[in-house]
């Protein structure tokens, strides 16, 4: 479970995430992130902060629940290597029903580590890349 300082709530801070931030596309998803300075937030000053998409593209509401609660799952396992004062937005695609929980990791991981937002070399992510 992805504790509540960790979660965007505020519809600002979803659009500031995917507009001003920076975006890489991977097969099932998109991820956002944003590296907010002190003053923007209003909220949990000093600690990442996770926000999920999941439309009705993805699939009826059991299936997109399901692929929230993954990614929320997910989430809390990258909350140490996630610097601090970073926004990150994880809009998932239609694909992503179809993906394992190990799978939406690498992808969510890998596309963090592109985007250089996450700390340790030896992420989550990429432990179980192929």
């Amino acid at each position: 479970m992805l504790p509540e300082p960790h979660r965007l709530h505020r519809s600002a801070d979803f659009s500031r995430a995917v507009r001003r931030g920076r975006r890489m596309g991977r097969q099932d998803l998109v991820v956002h992130a944003f590296a907010r300075d002190d003053s923007s937030a209003v909220f949990s000053i000093g600690e990442p902060r996770f926000g999920l998409i999941v439309s009705k593209a993805v699939g009826p509401a059991v299936t997109r629940h399901r692929v929230a609660r993954r990614l929320r799952h997910i989430c809390s396992q990258l909350l140490p290597e996630v610097p601090s004062n970073t926004d990150v937005v994880i809009r998932a695609l239609p694909g992503a029903a179809e993906l394992s929980s190990q799978d939406l990791l690498r992808q969510v991981g890998s596309g963090l580590k592109k985007l250089g937002f996450v700390h340790s070399p030896g992420s989550t992510a990429s432990k179980d890349a192929p």
